[in-house]
């Protein structure tokens, strides 16, 4: 395992130098100097005590029994450990990664935008943001949680998790979910009746939207577009100029402001 995928595992778990240095009993110094490329030579048993600790789990890890992807039921869901975040997808497990800033804050610009033209007027729906669990295909096969949807159908809601496909989906891609989510969860998400599908692409600045009632194939916009949003019949438009010049104030360079490593030696 490089020191690349460690750090990367890091950021997927979730976990601080002092978490990683207690698990491992490696020195917290030590794991902070080898992890951010001070130390270019470690000792092989420490790059071994760090692998262990931040390693893929295995399904045996998680149940204590090997399964097949594709075999995963709810009930193995159900079963992980509460700080591992993953999705059901017809009986394959995926890990979840922590998103990052810029990832929330695209999100959390949508959800303001849905709510306000929502609130009030309930037959537009709800607006839910992740971590929300979707039951997509009414089965025990597939859970899943969109970065943001929206649920026009109430009789689909509980208080655990909604049941039953949204109208509206959209997700802010990485490149570790990047297959899953361009891929993968577009044919659920159309085989199971959500209605109206966005694939966000931060890093490339792109908005690709699929209309399933309407179109077979994605019209794509970038984030200088103003995007009209089929279910609502076009009634609310999405101005992504607003939200990338919004964003980018923040996500700029300021003197004073995110320049230092939080940890320095």
């Amino acid at each position: 395992m490089t020191v690349e995928e460690m750090n990367e595992r890091k950021r997927i778990l979730g976990y601080s130098y002092e978490q990683i240095s207690h698990l491992s009993g490696v020195p917290d110094s030590t794991v902070r100097k080898i992890l951010g490329g001070v130390t270019r030579r470690p000792r092989y048993a420490t790059l071994t005590a760090l692998a262990q600790v931040l390693r893929e789990p295995t399904p045996a890890d998680i149940y204590g029994a090997v399964k097949k992807q594709g075999q995963y039921t709810l009930d193995d869901y159900l079963a992980l450990p509460p700080e591992r975040r993953a999705e059901l997808i017809d009986g394959a497990l995926y890990d979840m990664s922590i998103p990052t800033v810029y990832h929330q804050l695209i999100v959390g610009q949508l959800y303001a935008m849905f709510l306000f033209f929502t609130r009030g007027k309930s037959d537009r729906g709800m607006p839910f943001v992740s971590p929300v669990e979707v039951l997509l295909d009414h089965d025990n096969r597939t859970v899943v949680q969109p970065d943001l949807f929206i649920l026009c159908d109430w009789n689909k809601y509980t208080p655990d998790r909604i049941i039953g496909a949204p109208d509206y989906v959209a997700e802010v891609i990485s490149k570790p979910t990047h297959h899953r989510d361009v891929f993968i969860k577009l044919s659920c998400y159309k085989s199971a009746g959500v209605r109206e599908y966005w694939i966000i692409d931060p890093d490339k600045k792109s908005v690709m939207v699929w209309d399933f009632d309407n179109d077979d194939r994605a019209a794509v916009y970038d984030f200088r577009s103003r995007i009209p949003v089929g279910i609502y019949g076009g009634e609310l438009i999405i101005d992504f100029a607003e939200i990338d010049d919004h964003l980018s104030q923040w996500m700029s360079p300021v003197p004073g402001r995110g320049s230092e490593e939080p940890f320095s030696e």
